[in-house]
């Protein structure tokens, strides 16, 4: 995994040190194992004369650690996650997956807070690697139990490995506001935006028969914009429902795209101690300029498509350990040339949790 900033880990230190005496200091580890039968293993587009033939199995392991430490004006927050799978005959496809994320933060007062986040990403393998790192600070506003609001401005660096036209850096900015209306209804709004500076150059759109071809662009820059709102509900049911725009404004031809999705995810106790988890998404995607992104770029996302829909179900089988059952089916369309992605992952497997 990729190192988080100097600075960060400095401010972080001085924060530890201020108070380590006084530190109260919680922490979870969680592990899950998986075999897994996946219909789509080499994450093909095709179309109706040429169905997907990617059907394979493959192994999955999950890890995490959180931890958190609180003194009397400050907190330390870390989580660290691990992934990996690995296929029997699409050996191309495994991969391997780090991230992590530090946030350190200062109480002013009982209303204001002052802090610094860092977050790293890092996948290999397959054919859409990529390091995604970032780093920020905000100032966070909670007069009450009721009511939270953090501002942030930092930097972020992407990195994909396949094509290097697709990196990029620069400053981003960010708001989250919550209201929590009681201890069951809760609703949160939230917005981006970054500037994303390109090393290679743009695009020049095409000269048509009324309109000539335009002077170069320059070097490609994008604007990225992302913007939603949430509501949680927690009750004998938890919901979650979710709506968010993003937009990336490119002045480089065929770069814009503009994307509107809904999520929901539900959970609920069964007989017999079983858990049921369901989590969906729908999504539409345009492209002004009517040329459509690789399925490479596309498929960056771990959600791997505009629409999904995953189940598991979940019972203890000891006080740490747990065995689940889960399907889960991603999909994605691009009309204009008649191509579909469609992949379902079967799986089966157990969890523990210290």
């Amino acid at each position: 995994m990729a190192r988080l900033r100097p600075h960060l880990l400095l401010a972080l230190t001085v924060l530890a040190a201020s108070g380590a005496s006084a530190a109260e200091w919680e922490g979870s580890l969680k592990a899950t194992s998986r075999v897994l039968v996946d219909t789509n293993a080499s994450r093909d587009f095709s179309d109706a004369n040429t169905p997907s033939t990617g059907l394979d199995q493959a192994l999955s392991l999950l890890g995490s650690a959180e931890g958190r430490a609180t003194f009397e004006r400050s907190q330390l927050v870390g989580r660290y996650e691990l992934g990996l799978r690995k296929y029997l005959g699409f050996t191309d496809e495994d991969t391997l997956v780090h991230s992590g994320a530090v946030e350190g933060s200062l109480a002013l007062g009982a209303e204001l807070g002052l802090g610094v986040e860092g977050h790293a990403k890092d996948r290999r393998g397959g054919s859409r690697a990529y390091s995604d790192l970032g780093a920020s600070a905000f100032v966070e506003y909670a007069p009450d139990v009721r009511l939270a609001l953090r501002l942030r401005a930092g930097a972020r660096r992407f990195v994909y490995r396949p094509d290097s036209t697709a990196n990029f850096g620069g400053p981003e900015f960010g708001v989250l506001g919550r209201y929590r209306f009681n201890r069951r209804h809760s609703v949160s709004v939230f917005g981006e935006w970054g500037s994303r500076g390109f090393g290679t150059q743009a695009r020049t759109r095409p000269a048509t028969p009324d309109t000539p071809a335009p002077a170069a662009p320059g070097r490609r820059e994008d604007g990225g914009l992302t913007a939603g709102v949430s509501y949680t509900y927690r009750g004998p049911v938890a919901l979650g429902l979710g709506y968010a725009y993003q937009e990336v404004s490119s002045n480089s031809f065929g770069e814009t795209v503009m994307r509107h999705r809904v999520t929901g995810n539900a959970g609920v106790r069964l007989p017999w101690k079983l858990t049921l988890l369901a989590q969906g998404s729908l999504g539409y995607t345009t492209y002004p300029d009517g040329i459509y992104l690789s399925p490479q770029i596309i498929l960056i996302e771990e959600d791997e498509g505009q629409n999904s829909l995953s189940l598991k179900l979940a019972r203890p089988v000891t006080e740490r350990v747990d065995v689940e059952v889960s399907w889960g089916l991603w999909s994605t369309r691009l009309p204009r040339n008649a191509l579909t992605y469609t992949r379902q992952v079967f799986g089966v497997g157990f969890t523990w949790r210290d």
